[in-house]
């Protein structure tokens, strides 16, 4: 492929990255357990849209900001600290009642909207994500390409797919899962709870991470 070396390896590499669990993953799996599959599926191409973005600034060098301005990351990377702390509370201060009664009654599209939205504030508000986008595509690029945007949005695209793909599984797979929790309010809960958790962890570990 013009301007690009390596491309099986990046395949090879991409893959393996989206298989690695993070807050998207997190987030795919609670809101499918939680909202069923089309919530789940909604998070996955919110996630996506995400991801589109910052392969789109990087591609055009804005993600360079946030590579060489240390305030700039910092301001970011405090904003997707507070979503998902904000999320994590949300999750462990739920009732079950109110968990079993929402999923039974509620409109299912409001449900997807709102995972929608909540895929692409997790995605884009993760500096890092950026920064990764930065130090790992390029170095499958010809730097004596002429066609080196062109090639940096093939790759991005390549990932995009794989990561959609993998996204899809996750979200069938769970919501395979929520008759189960619905049945179950308290396996709901503990869930919840256990989700909601991690979405502490990773808000706390976002915000103490370092550039």
């Amino acid at each position: 492929m013009s301007g690009i070396h390596g491309y099986w390896l990046f395949l090879f590499a991409g893959v393996l990255l989206n298989l690695a669990p993070g807050q998207d993953t997190m987030l795919i799996i609670g809101r499918s357990l939680t909202g069923g599959l089309r919530s789940g599926v909604a998070a996955a191409l919110g996630i996506s849209v995400g991801t589109i973005c910052h392969t789109l600034a990087a591609a055009l060098g804005l993600s360079m900001i946030l590579a060489t301005s240390a305030l700039a990351f910092t301001i970011v990377k405090l904003l997707g600290a507070v979503y998902l702390i904000y999320l994590g509370v949300k999750l462990l201060l739920a009732r079950a009642a109110q968990n079993t009664a929402a999923s039974s009654h509620g409109p299912a599209s409001a449900g997807a909207r709102a995972a929608f939205f909540q895929g692409i504030l997790t995605n884009l508000l993760n500096p890092k994500v950026a920064l990764f986008f930065l130090a790992f595509l390029p170095q499958f690029i010809d730097p004596n390409s002429r066609v080196r945007t062109v090639a940096f949005l093939a790759l991005g695209a390549t990932f995009i797919t794989t990561g959609l793909i993998w996204s899809l599984v996750l979200a069938t797979a769970a919501a395979r899962l929520q008759a189960f929790f619905l049945r179950n309010p308290n396996a709901r809960t503990l869930i919840d709870r256990t989700v909601g958790g991690l979405f502490l962890v990773l808000g706390a570990r976002l915000a103490w991470s370092r550039q």
